[in-house]
Formats: structure tokens, sequence, C-alpha cells
């Protein structure tokens, strides 16, 4: 799950910044062209210029420009969203604080927040068709993925931490001085600077703010400068649902301005992260200003181990597709690392092959689309050089290895065998449809390799032996481990990374601990 607050600003994304009076995007010609229907009520909003929600109210940014938004199946601009600084998100930092320390936001009971928290998953449901069509046209996406996936595990978030609200607890606490009364406050942190990946736009914008407005906190989000569209619809439900001003901004920039100023504000009291492990480092050094709270789930090269007591090896090899195509492989939990029992690397590689060579390539809103182009010219040019290195460096490739067509930032499914463990496509995150295959004959060889890697974000084990798949469970370095199964999320299962794949949970009601801190009370009796 991934974004960006230090890069070439322009270059390596092909966005592009201009005036406000510049003009905007329409919306429907790139797929109109290609025939494809979209929502003229979508095809609307698209057209007017996108502002920041500061304060409840819609603002543009303070410089008055704005940078492309492009559709990622043809690279086409759809809208243009305000290229925000410094200034604005001191704007949005004064009106978080402000409605924390003063707002209604403080008074309302817990009940109250419980219930209005819960009318914004009613309102994402109620508008999920639009919502996946314009996720679909932002990020890539197939819009019937998002439609079945994103738009309702968002709105899920939203009623599952809603029920948080009233059960935010303290303890009593019988200490050993007598004639003292002791308990403990679970007190919301404060102003949250959140920053969300492009993957999963609309999802990680939930998986942020439903726990951090559940505690009670105000906060100021920084969209991914790639797909910034379906968080600023969301802003627009939020008002609809009835949350206050200044509890939740929305500013949209690029990360090395916006995001980095919000990183190192000192008036944020918590900075929440859904990235790249190399950008987490910096989050953290920004962060150290006024030793704000941070929360990171970062990046993961995770892996996928198939053993020949399998039992149903077709399921296995249709799991082990999944783990690394589903969402174009740009997934931080990606199975991208796929070690197999020997006895059954042959038959398991081709069938992931067979699997990659069937997926049909095209625009998200094209109904038979399985696979949509990945987000952005950076991120194709990105791909594209791991895919040359593990050429060079002399693995196999089964299947794939290059860019598919010359019209947006399509790669075909990649399957490489006879790998080698210093490869750079071995070792790092390519955020790509790529796995790398690699067989094993003894489960003493196979731990020390599956942990060997800087990440712990997650893993999958396919067995039938129940004794060993708890024994190897145990012995992951991994944050989920999946058995017998592979990306299944739940907004009550905690979800975040070993080592550097980052600190802290999403979900469950772990992630709660994030955005809230404990006040120890003494009552002398």
């Amino acid at each position: 799950m991934k974004t960006t607050i230090s890069r070439p600003r322009v270059a390596a994304s092909g966005r592009k910044i201009s005036p406000a009076q510049n003009g905007h995007g329409n919306g429907e010609s790139s797929a109109s062209r290609a025939g494809l229907k979209i929502n003229p009520r979508l095809v609307e909003w698209l057209k007017k210029p996108k502002q920041n929600l500061i304060d409840g109210k819609w603002t543009p940014a303070a410089s008055g420009k704005l940078f492309d938004v492009f559709n990622p199946a043809d690279a086409s601009v759809i809208a243009r969203a305000p290229d925000s600084d410094k200034e604005d998100i001191n704007r949005a930092v004064a009106a978080a604080r402000r409605a924390f320390e003063s707002g209604p936001w403080r008074a309302m009971t817990t009940s109250e927040r419980g219930k209005l928290i819960w009318r914004i998953g009613d309102l994402i449901l109620q508008n999920a068709d639009e919502l996946a069509e314009l996720e679909s046209l932002d990020n890539g996406k197939p819009r019937a993925v998002a439609r079945v996936a994103d738009i309702p595990l968002a709105a899920d978030l939203f009623h599952y931490m809603a029920g948080w609200a009233t059960k935010i607890e303290g303890n009593t606490i019988p200490i050993s001085v007598p004639n003292f009364h002791a308990f403990t406050l679970r007190e919301p942190v404060g102003v949250i600077g959140q920053i969300i990946p492009w993957n999963f736009p609309l999802l990680m914008a939930a998986w942020k703010l439903g726990p951090a407005l559940t505690a009670g906190n105000c906060v100021v989000l920084k969209p991914a400068e790639q797909t910034p569209l379906s968080a600023l619809r969301l802003g627009e439900l939020l008002l609809e649902a009835g949350v206050p001003g200044g509890v939740v901004n929305i500013v949209t920039g690029f990360g090395e301005t916006a995001g980095a100023a919000l990183a190192a504000h000192d008036d944020v009291d918590k900075i929440a992260f859904t990235g790249s492990t190399e950008v987490g480092k910096i989050i953290v050094r920004a962060s150290a200003g006024n030793l704000k709270k941070v929360s990171l789930e970062l990046g993961g090269k995770s892996p996928n181990i198939i053993f020949k007591d399998v039992g149903d090896l077709n399921a296995a090899i249709n799991g082990a597709a999944n783990a690394i195509f589903f969402n174009h492989g740009q997934c931080c939990c990606a199975g991208s690392r796929l070690m197999i029992e020997r006895e059954i690397f042959d038959d398991v590689v081709e069938g992931v092959a067979t699997q990659a060579r069937k997926i049909k390539l095209g625009p998200g809103l094209d109904a038979t689309t399985q696979m949509g182009p990945l987000v952005s010219e950076e991120q194709l040019s990105r791909v594209s050089n791991y895919l040359h290195q593990g050429k060079q460096e002399g693995a196999c490739y089964v299947t794939g290895g290059k860019r598919a067509g010359e019209s947006g930032y399509f790669v075909q499914p990649t399957v490489i065998k006879d790998v080698k463990p210093g490869m750079s496509i071995v070792r790092e995150e390519i955020f790509g449809p790529v796995v790398v295959a690699e067989p094993f004959t003894k489960v003493e060889e196979l731990i020390p390799r599956a942990n060997q890697t800087q990440y712990g974000l997650a893993a999958g084990v396919w067995t039938r032996d129940i004794s060993k798949a708890h024994r190897i469970a145990a012995a992951l370095k991994a944050g989920t481990v999946w058995i017998n199964c592979y990306n299944v999320f739940d907004s009550a299962l905690p979800f975040g990374g070993y080592k550097q794949s980052g600190w802290g949970r999403e979900m469950g009601h772990e992630v709660l601990e994030h955005y809230t801190q404990t006040k120890a009370v003494v009552v002398g009796l």
C-alpha cells in the first residue's frame, strides 16, 4: 500500500501543475472514446474544479494552483486537484485544533458519535456504484472489483468502528497505597495527520479515519497525489453525514510539499502513514521535532508457501495466483515470493503461469477486464526496471516480463523462476503483478529463507497437515499468516507488520490504542 512524500515534483509521474484558471479535465473523454459508459452525475462532478476541505468548507489551494489527475488506462486527464503546500496544511491543522479544543465534536456523547460514524458507512453504501466507478477511473482497478471489495469494506470499517465509540474504557486499579482511589481514562490523542496511499484510496481513507473519529480525534487527511478523487468525494459524504467543520480536513497535494509539511507540523499530535518503508523512515525523521506519535503500515515481500501435502493443488494454485495478481500486484501484502516444495514445483509454477496468461488486461471500466493498469507512469517505470534487472541477473521468465500495449500503464502478469537470494527481484518490493518462485526440500531450510527479508507483513501456508500449519505459522515473522487461503481481511482483524513492515496495527480493537492515550487519576480519600 503505497504513497510518497519525496520524489521529483512532475517528471516521474507525469502529473503537471497548472494555474487554477487553466480549466479542468472533462472526466469522460477517454472513456467515451473507448465506448465505456460513465454515470452522467459522475461526469458532471469530475468537471468541477476540486478544492480542499478545510474547516467544513471547500477552499482552493493558497497558491491557486491545481495539478492534473490522470486515468492510468490511457494517461488522459480526468480532473484537477489543488496543489496544496505548507500554508494549506497550516490552515487545516489550525482548523482541526480548533475543532478538537473547543468545537462540538468534543461535547458530543459517545453514542451520538457512534451513530454519526455509522451514517458515514451507510452513505458509502448508498453511493457505492458511483464510488466504484470513480475509484476505477482514478486508480485503474476494475470497477467490478472496487464494487465488491473496496467500497463495501470501506463502509464496513466505519460500521465496525461505530460500535467501539461507546466501548473505549479505562480501568479501576487497586493500588497498594491505602486510602486512595485510582483509575485510568482513555482519551483521544488530539490532532491526527494521516497520509494514505494510491492502491486502495477509499479503503485506506476508511482504515485511517474510522478509528481516529471513533476515539474522538480531529484529522488532517492527505491522499496520494496519484488518486485524490475518492477522498474528496468522501469529504462530501462526511459533511452530509453531519461531521462538524474542522473534524476532518482533506488536503490534496504532492508528498514533498503537503505531505512533508503535515509530517513535520509541530501542532500535529500523531501521524499515521501507509506507504513504502523508505518513505516511512522519512516520516519518522520528520516527526521527531515535537516527538509526535507515529504509526506506520509499510512494505512487504511476503512468502507464500505451498507443501506437497496440500491436498487440493488446484485450490493452492488459484490461491497463489490471487495472492500476487489481485489489485495488479499493488498490495503491500502480495504473495510475491512463492516457495514450493520441490516435488510439486513445476506443476505449481506452470499452473500459476497458466492463470497469468489468461488474465484479460484492459480499462477498469470495461466489464470484461480482469486486471487494469498500474497506477502511474512512475509505477510502470519502476516495475519495468525490476523486470529488466531480473533478466540481466539471469532469472527465467516463465510468462510475462514486459509492458503490455503502448497506451496506458499496463504490464503483463509475470511468473519468474531460477532465481537466487541476492537478486533484486527476490529481495526488494516490486509492487506489481510479478512473482518469483523458489523450490525447497526441507522445512529446516524453508523457515530461515522465508524470514530472510527486511519485511514481515504477511505470509501464506498451504498444507493439510494442521500441526505443520501451526508450527510454520508460529515460526514465520509476519503480522498476518493465512493458512490455506490468502488476502482474507475483516474490520475486526488487526493488520500490520513485523520488522520494517511498520509500527502498530490497522483495524481490530488494537488500532484504537494508536488513537488514544491513557491518563492515570489518583484520588485521595
